[in-house]
């Protein structure tokens, strides 16, 4: 159950890049939605690009460093249930997870995935409603984590599983703060009212 130095480096190594990661998507899109900051700068177009750039290798710097986190950690939890089947369900959920997050990716394309309506409001109809978002209203964040919670199942990490849920809480609370009442005052604008 105690966590190796390694793993208490890349578990100080995860947090960092999810607090970077929130925090700095966070706050560069509520600053772009209420002073146009880059936009103005660079216009709508070159401040896109410039903030996706940037939220894509914090994004991808995250996703590094769960994994470094869970193969750092591994072996470190102990539930008292044979291998095999925490393998089984961790594995699963990697699939399941993995599967509507790339689904959700997909259906959205690169600009939405890239919160692109924050800088530029051309052709924005609205919420989606096709492929997986037909069935869910999130599935980039709730189903779409499930393969966190996998993946520290697979490698038998206590910390791995832990991050998994301060990770997803995090998201949701990123999604509450700052995409939803983007989301809710852009359809309002475009609805005229």
């Amino acid at each position: 159950m105690t966590v190796p130095f390694w793993g208490v480096i890349a578990l100080a190594y995860h947090f960092s890049a999810r607090l970077a990661y929130v925090l700095y998507i966070g706050l560069a899109l509520r600053r772009e939605e209420r002073s146009r900051y880059l936009a103005e700068r660079h216009g709508p177009e070159g401040a896109f690009r410039r903030f996706r750039r940037m939220a894509a290798i914090l994004m991808y710097n995250d996703a590094t460093s769960f994994v470094v986190l869970c193969l750092a950690s591994r072996g470190t939890l102990t539930v008292g249930l044979p291998r095999v089947p925490v393998f089984v369900v961790g594995a699963v959920l990697v699939i399941v997870g993995s599967s509507i997050k790339l689904w959700a990716a997909a259906t959205l394309g690169a600009g939405p995935y890239y919160w692109r309506t924050f800088f530029v409001l051309d052709g924005w109809k609205g919420p989606s409603t096709a492929g997986p978002y037909r069935y869910l209203r999130n599935p980039m964040y709730t189903v779409g984590y499930l393969q966190t919670y996998g993946f520290a199942l697979v490698t038998r990490s206590w910390p791995g599983l832990a991050a998994a849920l301060i990770d997803h809480i995090a998201i949701l609370l990123f999604y509450r703060l700052v995409e939803k009442p983007h989301f809710e005052r852009t359809a309002r604008v475009a609805a005229g009212l």
